[in-house]
């Protein structure tokens, strides 16, 4: 990744104690329901738990972003394993820099991926993925 915008660099410093036990709390859980969309995806469990997992590096002058080609309904009824994080090269741009991270999904029915990328001038780089417990802000 290019250097670091202010609210990636912010997450960096700031730590990520929140994410890693939203992470463990849901795992074992069975996916019951599956929402995205280009700013969040979002798992609801057959508990009545949830987390949402989103990008939370945005500082300025910045496209962020998340896509996916993965059947997401599939996965519904499966148990959430974890999640995990993997960087890819940056992608030509033609006019600056367009970096992407994979997010993978492991479930007991395999594996899905959602792509954050960002899109900026080379000023506000990296990416921030957190998990939010649903539970947590009611």
């Amino acid at each position: 990744m290019s250097n670091l915008g202010i609210g990636a660099m912010l997450g960096w410093l700031s730590g990520n104690e929140e994410t890693v036990k939203a992470h463990l709390k849901a795992q074992g859980k069975i996916i019951s329901e599956i929402q995205f969309s280009e700013n969040a995806l979002v798992l609801k469990f057959g508990d009545g738990a949830g987390i949402k997992i989103w990008d939370d590096g945005q500082s300025c002058c910045e496209h962020r972003y998340m896509t996916t080609n993965d059947d997401l309904p599939y996965f519904v009824g499966s148990k959430f394993l974890n999640a995990e994080l993997r960087n890819a090269p940056e992608q030509e741009d033609g006019w600056g820099v367009h970096e992407v991270q994979f997010l993978l999904i492991n479930t007991d029915k395999g594996t899905f991926t959602i792509e954050s990328h960002n899109e900026h001038n080379g000023y506000y780089g990296g990416i921030w993925i957190v998990i939010e417990d649903l539970q947590e802000t009611k």
